[in-house]
């Protein structure tokens, strides 16, 4: 599942945005164990490290000091990176230059009823990049990367209401941890030696906010995305480009309304330093990832990745930002890790009844 996979998706989990799940076709063939373990792992061990470091990194140009680049720029090249990538491993798949255009003539310029539904997912997309920067411009690390866990509920939620789809008992119940979770992370008392390394401003009230808000749009825009996936024949690759390219409009008109007087006096890349194009390029690759754990891995061991990348992301911030834990963030940090294992482990199985037959 490339989530969105070029960067969308169940996702940024990873600080950015995750693919829907996409069902991976099983063959007959036996496959290379071997390579399949060693991709396994490995895309585990990239997930876990992209989805911790694009946190640490995203928060950290947020709050040091020193000139700050505009984060409406930053989500234009971000899906500019992706639409881009994506284009390109549809010129690899079609073989040369003419299939290339006019795969993307038929299934782009002469479908544009088509364009106008995946506008919809393209949109919300990129707002919701643009409130990860605020939220990581107002939440340390760690507790941004717990919180916005939050996006598996309201995943779940539009999953089971939009797609009509049924989880288990324990799945409901691990949506109740998370939830709990949550809650301790976000009403530990604040301290003051956690933000001793931080230079700018800090309004806790709207990162939670904007996280929220975040939440909500990932898990609706996910699963509208999915719906799409299921009901056209389009490759997830098309389905990346659209989005990005519908991205990149609306992000531009964004940038233009709330940051063009300073993008006109500044610049484009005011502010841009080697850290912030590392940031960049997370946000634009770091799906790819996903789409691979997806077809190597499954859903738990996405889960533990998911896990991994908050314990990563919690001891970093004791490091990089002073940031001080306490018995109550512990204990919630606890509780979302297990909620998300246990979500990902008992996905409800599929009984198909088998035909009947009668003399």
């Amino acid at each position: 599942m490339l989530q969105s996979v070029c960067g969308r998706g169940d996702s940024i989990q990873n600080g950015v945005e995750e693919a829907p799940s996409v069902p991976v076709q099983s063959h007959t063939t036996m496959p290379n164990v071997g390579t399949s373990a060693v991709m396994k792992y490995s895309s585990l061990v990239l997930l876990t490290l992209q989805s911790a470091t694009l946190t640490l990194f995203m928060r950290y140009t947020r709050v040091r000091s020193g000139h700050m680049y505009m984060a409406t720029t930053a989500v234009v090249m971000a899906e500019l990176f992706k639409t881009t990538g994506c284009a390109v491993i549809i010129f690899i798949q079609e073989g040369g230059i003419k299939q290339w255009l006019n795969h993307m003539s038929q299934n782009i310029i002469k479908q544009p009823m088509d364009c106008l539904k995946i506008s919809v997912p393209a949109v919300i997309y990129m707002l919701q990049n643009n409130l990860l920067y605020v939220a990581l411009s107002n939440l340390e690390a760690a507790t941004f990367q717990v919180t916005y866990q939050l996006k598996i509920l309201t995943t779940a939620l539009f999953s089971v209401s939009m797609l009509r789809k049924k989880l288990s008992v324990m799945q409901w119940v691990s949506l109740v941890c998370l939830f709990v979770g949550v809650g301790l992370v976000q009403l530990q008392p604040s301290t003051k030696s956690a933000s001793e390394k931080v230079t700018t401003e800090q309004n806790s009230f709207l990162g939670l906010v904007s996280v929220i808000i975040a939440s909500l749009m990932s898990g609706f825009a996910g699963i509208y995305f999915e719906k799409l996936l299921k009901n056209t024949p389009q490759s997830l690759y098309l389905r990346n480009v659209q989005l990005g390219f519908v991205g990149v409009v609306f992000g531009l008109l964004t940038m233009y309304f709330n940051d063009g007087r300073e993008i006109a006096e500044k610049g484009f890349f005011y502010g841009y330093d080697f850290v912030v194009w590392v940031v960049i390029f997370l946000q634009s690759f770091g799906g790819i990832l996903v789409a691979v754990v997806v077809k190597y891995a499954d859903n738990i061991l996405k889960g533990f990745a998911t896990s991994a990348a908050i314990v990563v992301a919690c001891i970093a911030s004791i490091y990089l930002f002073d940031f001080h834990l306490t018995l109550q963030f512990t204990m919630g940090t606890s509780l979302v890790i297990l909620a998300v294992y246990m979500y990902s482990k008992f996905v409800p199985v599929l009984v198909t009844k088998k035909p009947v037959l009668t003399a």
